[in-house]
């Protein structure tokens, strides 16, 4: 998500020709979209990060269910 927002500021920056960010290429702003779409597309997945995530959310639920039903 950092990179995101990272590529948004950015792209803003350099839309609004913002001091050292007018001069900067567009291809560089492109690159980090390329860069940041193979992250969540593809490496995360590879990773193992997503089913991490789900998990973590599941067992999250799980442990609330079990205090509410012993509390």
């Amino acid at each position: 998500m950092p990179l995101i927002i990272a590529i948004v500021v950015l792209a803003g920056l350099r839309y609004f020709e913002v001091s050292i960010f007018a001069g900067l290429s567009w291809w560089w702003i492109g690159g980090l979209f390329v860069v940041a779409f193979l992250w969540f597309e593809y490496f995360e997945r590879m990773l193992g990060r997503d089913k991490r995530k789900a998990h973590e959310q599941l067992e999250k639920t799980r442990e609330d269910r079990v205090k509410k039903t012993f509390k």
